[in-house]
């Protein structure tokens, strides 16, 4: 249809064959983009139909694949349950009958709103890697059996923590087994959290235990002699005007510490980013346990020689703790406070920006 209308035209006749040549052409452009214009709605609609399709069916394989991912890990879970349910239930009679085990029941949903918190990281999930899952399965696998059936002098006592340890290195297989390394990696901190369920060894504990006995006693003794109270030492035994004390092992404060040391944990890997900022304030945990310790025993001694009599066995001196630990607390918001701002300033510092800005 275009040529015959180009036909119909009266060209030039003034030997511009120049100009001709321009008229055909633009006619010959014309009648191109009309037919682009007529097929290329076509082709982009057929293309993006395709693209939809091919969208929707990567999107249902990756949905399968991680919904196989998925129960694939809750049945490794189910099978560490059944195995490991005599373990499970020895620890949570242990937290509930020894002090110095009650975190055990925070360490769990601690781990589970962590990785709830990070769960976007599923979504760019790789596939499972099976040799080394399986490895740590197996390896998980052998320690369960030498903790159930191993020679009791090798173990002496220490069944149970190492059962657990066992336990919690099975959930690790799983992961990695189900979801992959860079999924571990991921959730690197509450799967490594989850180790604070294991038992800590009767030998170790008792190490623990009058470790923070005797350094309570030395803090103690220090706040009597600022405050001008006489005061002498041997041991965990304190001797002030008219009253001896003795910092016994319900004393140690460890139930405390150990809330201490996971709210720490928590918050370090929540608000710092730095390797060595984490281990600093985590790291003071120690010092500040005892501290808080010292400071518990010397205002439960003030308040009873002072005040009243009773406070020497009164609510504060059998279920104050959390007054101290909260007093403890603070002094690690404090510190995690200055570091945070040290970290924002160092980052400011090395950031593209700042050197553009100068």
């Amino acid at each position: 249809m275009t040529y015959h209308s180009m036909r119909s035209r009266t060209l030039p006749t003034n030997g511009s064959v120049e100009a001709s040549r321009r008229y055909i052409d633009l006619q010959s452009e014309s009648a191109i983009a009309s037919v682009r214009l007529e097929t290329v709605p076509l082709r982009t609609g057929r293309a993006l139909t395709l693209g939809i399709a091919g969208d929707l069916t990567e999107n249902a394989k990756h949905n399968m694949t991680t919904r196989n991912q998925v129960l694939a890990f809750v049945f490794l879970c189910a099978v560490s349950i059944l195995f490991w349910w005599r373990p499970l239930v020895s620890v949570l009679g242990l937290a509930l009958a020894n002090e110095a085990y009650t975190h055990i029941f925070l360490i769990l949903p601690l781990s589970v709103s962590l990785i709830y918190l990070d769960r976007d990281a599923l979504r760019t999930v790789s596939e499972g890697r099976i040799g080394v899952g399986s490895a740590v399965l197996v390896g998980a696998g052998v320690l369960a059996c030498f903790a159930r059936w191993g020679h009791t002098n090798i173990l002496q006592g220490s069944e149970l923590s190492l059962s657990m340890f066992a336990l919690v290195t099975w959930w690790i297989g799983s992961v990695i087994l189900c979801f992959g390394v860079e999924a571990f990696r991921s959730f690197l901190f509450p799967l490594c959290l989850l180790f604070l369920i294991v038992p800590i060894p009767e030998f170790a504990l008792r190490w623990i235990v009058e470790f923070l006995q005797q350094q309570s006693a030395i803090a103690a003794r220090i706040l009597f002699r600022e405050v001008g109270v006489p005061v002498t030492r041997d041991g965990i035994m304190l001797s002030i005007p008219g009253l001896d004390i003795e910092v016994a092992r319900e004393c140690s404060s460890i139930r405390s510490s150990m809330m201490l040391v996971v709210t720490t944990m928590v918050l370090a890997h929540l608000f710092l980013r730095s390797w060595w900022r984490k281990t600093l304030l985590i790291a003071a945990t120690i010092p500040l346990s005892v501290a808080k310790n010292g400071l518990r025993i010397f205002t439960i001694t003030m308040l009873g020689t002072r005040v009243d009599p009773r406070f020497l066995d009164g609510k504060l001196h059998h279920n104050g703790g959390i007054i101290f630990l909260g007093v403890a607390i603070v002094a690690e918001v404090a510190l995690l406070w200055i570091l945070r701002r040290t970290e924002f300033r160092m980052r400011l510092e090395h950031s593209p920006t700042a050197y553009s800005t100068r």
